[in-house]
């Protein structure tokens, strides 16, 4: 008896009917003919990175113990001590940072080509929660290396939900265990970081890819509707930008291996405290007003960010007028929060 035949027995399937619906939605599946181009091949990019962190993020939580007397000492013990340990690490760090960047690359591309526009509106907005999860889980994980650093940079960013109309003081406790950054908060923070923000990650991805699959690529304008199977030019494409990042993170590793600062006192204030670069432009714009009134504004930005493919047709009836008011506005946001990024990464 095959292989096949005892798999069939056991598992009554109709196996022909498996191989064309696979053959459907995976190896024909019609990709159109722009994505041959790079720039418009990287959607995948978050995809493969957030994959490489679940993978990293398991080997580490072998090693890793979420106290304040053991955290540090772990971390240190994964890079010092553990066979190939700085270079998982290094992996997982770098590849916070890259999926981040690659999020902030795929979303400009899908605004400046107008890709969030009707009947897409909906897979913008899972998007858009999907870059804010993986802001939020970069912060839970840079918090768990329990240092100097890691430690305050928890508390002035817990600090800030205090502004918070009505809830604010509930959603700080309820983060933090308590009224400062202590045993509950890293416990709390690590909880979050491998359990339920990588499930609901997962649940926004499946949904975003699921739009995608039922709605189609959307085609810039200037290109033509044409297109080809999946397997096997994209299928290669997606393979060499996964042999591509594991070797670049690699050899950042190599180059910028992961610190391990000094542990975590909570007697003593650093002098200079910052966030990680991906929270600059908000830290340094939290500082040119009153907290209250940039976290109202900071709000407010996402909030119309969110919601863009809703409100741009209220602007204008005109699809051109809309697109030359979208990137105008577009162009303007990059502008500032390079300048933003840029002025608190050289100021002291």
């Amino acid at each position: 008896m095959s292989f096949k035949q005892w798999f069939i027995e056991r598992f009554p399937i109709d196996y022909q009917k498996f191989v064309e619906i696979n053959e459907k939605i995976f190896i024909k599946e019609p990709i159109p003919t722009h994505m041959k181009k790079w720039l418009f091949a990287m959607g995948a990019t978050p995809l493969i990175l957030f994959g490489l962190q679940v993978v990293t993020g398991l080997f580490l939580t072998f090693y890793f113990i979420p106290s304040p007397e053991m955290a540090f000492e772990s971390v240190r013990h994964i890079t010092e001590d553990v066979r190939l340990g700085f270079w998982i690490r290094g992996i997982h760090r770098w590849g916070a940072n890259l999926m981040i960047i690659s999020l902030l690359l795929h979303i400009t591309r899908v605004f400046f080509t107008n890709a969030y526009r009707k009947p897409r509106e909906i897979n913008w907005i899972l998007g858009v929660a999907l870059f804010f999860l993986t802001l939020t889980i970069s912060f839970t994980g840079y918090s768990l290396t329990y240092n100097q650093l890691s430690y305050w940079a928890t508390t002035v960013g817990t600090n800030m939900i205090k502004e918070v109309p009505v809830i604010g003081g509930l959603m700080l406790h309820f983060l933090r265990g308590g009224d400062v950054v202590n045993a509950n908060t890293l416990t709390r923070f690590y909880s979050m970081h491998v359990m339920i923000l990588p499930a609901l990650l997962m649940f926004f991805i499946f949904l975003h890819i699921i739009i995608l699959r039922l709605h189609g690529v959307s085609i810039p304008e200037g290109f033509e509707k044409k297109y080809y199977p999946f397997y096997p030019h994209h299928f290669y494409k997606i393979i060499i930008a996964t042999l591509f990042l594991l070797a670049f993170m690699s050899t950042l590793t190599i180059i910028l291996p992961p610190g391990l600062g000094t542990p975590a006192n909570p007697a003593i204030t650093p002098q200079h405290i910052k966030p990680e670069w991906y929270f600059f432009p908000m830290y340094r714009f939290l500082k040119l007003f009153p907290l209250h009134v940039g976290i109202y504004a900071t709000a407010a930005f996402v909030l119309v960010f969110t919601f863009w493919p809703f409100i741009e047709p209220l602007l204008s009836k005109e699809k051109r007028t809309r697109t030359l008011f979208s990137r105008t506005a577009g162009i303007l946001t990059l502008i500032i929060t390079l300048a933003l990024t840029l002025w608190e990464t050289i100021v002291i």
